[in-house]
């Protein structure tokens, strides 16, 4: 009997390089990280008027108006030395602490009380004629115009700021979970109903699974709402904060710990919507992708 020819790796392309393979692999990181480098240098440029010395013998006066005055912008530099002597000084731990604490318990009280309130409103139709005037209501206002009674009734301490937070952010959380109910596919829980099944397993079993990727969008939407949150809250009623260094910063026009804070917010809210992008692609791996994000 003939043995069977060993397994052999399909060949590569003709003309597929290494370097090429290397470049589609980190293809995503490669240009944003160029894009990134490009426009910090063009920043850089920009305040510290570089770009007008370059084109004044071109365009000559017309230059000047590429002349931007620290006050109004500042320099990519001048803002890591601030953040450095900020880490050094231990002023930044503080502020980080103040807002890391108000965050996770704000966000926090917006996941207990805006999951179980969606999901029960897409489930029981009842519940859902009750509640959805007042959501549709909330969600068109805007939340800022709450602060001063939430100032009224809790003070401007921790507690103001986690209800602050948790305002801004139920919504998106609540609209999520009421979304994923209405949208199961009422063949399912009619199969599971024709055989047996109770109510609160055809609950747990068909709409909590098919609940998650629509729960974490929400997330995803209220982490953006819950940095707004800090800031506002922090603005309102805080003594330090990553908002109130923005906020105090920006009253003493120190334009570059203004950034400081700024890029603080953008940065954490940056993370943790990877972090929160990389758990939906893990559950939804059933879920096909298209060609441009695969």
């Amino acid at each position: 009997m003939a043995r069977p020819a060993p397994l052999q790796s399909s060949p590569r392309p003709a003309g597929d390089s290494l370097q090429q393979q290397f470049y589609r692999r980190f293809e995503h990181a490669i240009l944003g990280g160029l894009t990134l480098l490009l426009f910090l240098l063009f920043w850089e440029g920009l305040s510290r008027g570089l770009w007008a010395e370059l084109l004044e013998p071109l365009i000559g006066v017309a230059a000047d108006g590429l002349r931007v005055r620290p006050i109004f912008i500042s320099a990519p530099t001048r803002i890591y030395a601030a953040l450095v002597q900020m880490i050094v000084s231990g002023e930044i731990w503080e502020h980080l602490y103040v807002s890391g604490v108000a965050f996770v318990l704000g966000g926090a009280l917006a996941l207990v009380v805006g999951i179980p309130l969606g999901l029960a409103a897409g489930w029981y139709r009842r519940l859902n004629y009750a509640v959805e005037p007042f959501l549709t209501a909330f969600n068109a206002t805007p939340q800022v115009v709450f602060i001063p009674l939430i100032i009224m009734w809790v003070g401007t301490g921790l507690a103001a700021r986690v209800l602050i937070i948790a305002m801004v952010t139920i919504i998106p959380i609540v609209m999520s979970a009421l979304a994923a109910v209405k949208t199961t596919d009422p063949r399912l829980l009619k199969v599971a109903a024709s055989m047996g099944s109770s109510e609160w397993r055809r609950f747990r079993d068909i709409i909590l699974p098919s609940s998650v990727p629509f729960l974490l969008v929400g997330l995803r939407l209220g982490v953006g709402r819950g940095m707004v949150g800090i800031v506002v809250g922090e603005i309102y009623a805080a003594t330090a904060g990553v908002g109130y260094l923005i906020n105090i910063s920006g009253a003493s026009f120190q334009t570059d710990r203004v950034f400081v804070g700024i890029l603080i917010i953008a940065l954490a809210g940056l993370l943790l919507t990877a972090a929160i992008h990389r758990v939906e692609r893990r559950v939804e791996r059933w879920r096909p992708q298209s060609p441009r994000t695969a």
